[in-house]
């Protein structure tokens, strides 16, 4: 998909978050859940949103310092299907669309292992665009950067009983982000162009 000279915020941009297993010797990095939502013309669509459990072998060994809650989804991540099983729900999210996530690289990985005959993207990386408009900040962690700017209570209200490191959480987290950067002045007529660029 060509980029153009589109403005960013009438784009249709899918933010997304995996949440994995971490790196564990001899084992290849698994995915074990997938969050997606959608920015429309610069705004998060709250009810367009999406997550889904993936497929984890219940004696695959996870990384000890693997953040998240799937030690108390073991049982359930043994049951349910994997990212290929569930191409066909995730394709219309992620195909031919621009994509956005804090820190591109684990997510590019994932879906590049997962459908190695597809091309993703253009990808937006929110964590670079921090880095770009607040380069005063301290820490360029999403969840540092959602208390910085004060998301925190809007994450809230979107998300209520959700914590970071779940996919769904922050993949949000990273579309208030994306919608907060397309709000600054002097970012109003910023093209997809230019954004992906800063990836």
């Amino acid at each position: 998909m060509s980029t153009g000279l589109q403005r960013a915020r009438d784009a249709v941009i899918t933010v997304l978050d995996f949440e994995t297993t971490g790196v564990v010797c001899g084992w290849p990095m698994l995915p074990w859940q997938v969050g997606l939502v959608r920015v429309r013309c610069g705004q998060i669509v709250a009810e367009e949103r999406r997550e889904w459990l993936l497929h984890v072998a219940a004696d695959r060994p996870f990384n000890s310092h693997a953040p998240g809650r799937h030690g108390r989804l073991r049982h359930e991540l043994a049951q349910t299907p994997g990212l290929p099983a569930l191409w066909p729900e995730l394709a219309p999210w992620l195909a031919d669309a621009p994509l956005a996530a804090h820190n591109v690289g684990t997510e590019r990985a994932v879906l590049e292992r997962a459908a190695p005959l597809h091309r993703f993207g253009p990808w937006i990386d929110t964590l670079r665009l921090t880095r770009r408009a607040y380069p005063q900040l301290p820490s360029a962690a999403l969840e540092d950067v959602v208390a910085a700017l004060h998301l925190q209570p809007r994450l809230a209200a979107l998300l209520p009983g959700r914590e970071p490191h779940d996919a769904l959480y922050d993949a949000c987290a990273c579309a208030l982000l994306l919608e907060h950067f397309l709000a600054l002045p002097g970012w109003e007529d910023v093209t997809l162009q230019a954004l992906v660029a800063s990836a």
